[in-house]
């Protein structure tokens, strides 16, 4: 199988996976972590995951230097 293919499928795999599972996984503290800031100011609302998108990249770059093995 192409590389690209199977990249595809695995990631349709961890979609449905994640969509079937969605209603235990936002219980979880993902993006409520110390480091992501919620500015809120009279008409607007910024919001930046900062600890999360590391938390994320870390577990993406995990994940992929497993499946290059």
């Amino acid at each position: 199988m192409v590389p690209m293919q199977r990249h595809l499928i695995i990631a349709g795999i961890v979609l449905i996976i994640a969509g079937l599972t969605w209603k235990w996984l936002v219980r979880l503290p993902i993006g409520r972590l110390p480091g992501d800031f919620l500015i809120e100011r009279p008409g607007v609302r910024v919001y930046l995951p900062i600890t999360s998108m590391l938390l994320a990249s870390a577990l993406l770059t995990l994940i992929s230097s497993w499946l290059r093995k």
